[in-house]
């Protein structure tokens, strides 16, 4: 069975269908990417997926267990984080602070404090500026913070809403290079991103969705080479 199952999803606001009953799956270990258009549905799947919205229909089954329903605080609880898009740090508090609030639901202060140095090793830079304000950093350091906090409630799944999002190239490839070594690590990655390559170089399988509905679905790999994808997503003629 997989870590994560999503069957006949339909979302809305108010009248408006923002998702038109999707289902995927997401195998443990997997990276499985979401690319598409701006108002394809992505962001709304995975703020469902986290509790944040509640589906019209359809059911959201992770690790066994069915998640229509609960709570956004109780699903981080069972292993599922959501990085948001647009990164949501607190810029008052300093990097080890916002770490720290990744971590708490978790008792295991000893273990918590290993996990800070490993976010630290993941992303050097946050470790040499520990105690700044998290305000102050760029983009792309804010963007690991937010990855590096939402590793530290130790997920079965990690979701990351468009994290290349308004990053300097250099940036977004450090970004990549990162989910590449969680992907190594074994991390579950659930990925939407609009840079529709790197994602698809990472993934082992993508779906396209298009207003709402999954349009195409593939590996990875064959996504890469689908005319059509390479027409709309990866700017080739």
């Amino acid at each position: 069975m997989a870590l994560l199952e999503v069957e006949n999803l339909r979302v809305a606001y108010g009248k408006i269908e923002a998702v038109k009953g999707i289902s995927f799956q997401v195998e443990e270990g997997h990276v499985v990417t979401l690319i598409g258009t701006n108002g394809a549905g992505k962001t709304t799947t995975l703020r469902t997926l986290s509790g944040l919205l509640k589906p019209v229909a359809g059911k959201v089954t992770f690790n066994g267990e069915v998640l229509n329903g609960v709570g956004a605080h109780k699903v981080v609880a069972k292993g599922l984080a959501h990085s948001p898009e647009g990164r949501r740090i607190f810029p008052r508090l300093t990097i080890e602070e916002n770490l720290l609030l990744g971590a708490f639901l978790r008792k295991d202060s000893a273990e918590i404090d290993r996990d800070v140095e490993w976010s630290y090793e993941l992303f050097p830079i946050l470790g040499s500026r520990r105690r700044q304000q998290a305000g102050t950093l760029s983009g792309g350091e804010q963007q690991m913070l937010a990855m590096a906090r939402a590793l530290m409630s130790r997920p079965k799944l990690l979701m990351l809403d468009e994290p290349s999002m308004g990053l300097s190239p250099i940036m977004m490839q450090k970004i990549m290079e990162t989910i590449s070594e969680l992907k190594s690590q074994g991390t579950t990655i659930l990925l939407v991103e609009q840079n529709a390559q790197a994602a698809l170089s990472l993934a082992d399988h993508g779906h396209v969705m298009e207003i709402g509905e999954i349009a195409l679905s593939g590996t990875g790999e064959e996504l890469l080479h689908d005319e059509s994808v390479r027409k709309a997503y990866l700017g080739e003629d």
